[in-house]
């Protein structure tokens, strides 16, 4: 499961300092070097789709890293194993 994280951090994405919720809208604009209030009115219609928007929202805040490199779900499932690495 190690190597699955690496690669996503190898990646290169990580999510924006300018951000509102998780910081993924911040993460897109700054990747595509698109303004931020333009990913974040895309999301906000991709949310009108149903279910589409919000769970590739969601699926992303679980895998994208921040800034730190440190990513949610690698975080959760080292809690659970009892590797908190905090």
């Amino acid at each position: 499961m190690t190597r699955f994280f690496d690669a996503i951090r190898n990646f290169g994405y990580r999510r924006g300092p300018d951000r509102l919720v998780g910081g993924i809208c911040g993460g897109l604009a700054a990747q595509a070097n698109v303004s931020v209030v333009l990913v974040r009115v895309l999301m906000l219609i991709a949310f009108l789709l149903p279910g589409v928007g919000l769970l590739a929202y969601l699926i992303a805040w679980i895998l994208t890293p921040w800034q730190s490199g440190s990513i949610p779900l690698e975080r959760f499932l080292d809690r659970l194993s009892g590797r908190d690495n905090t």
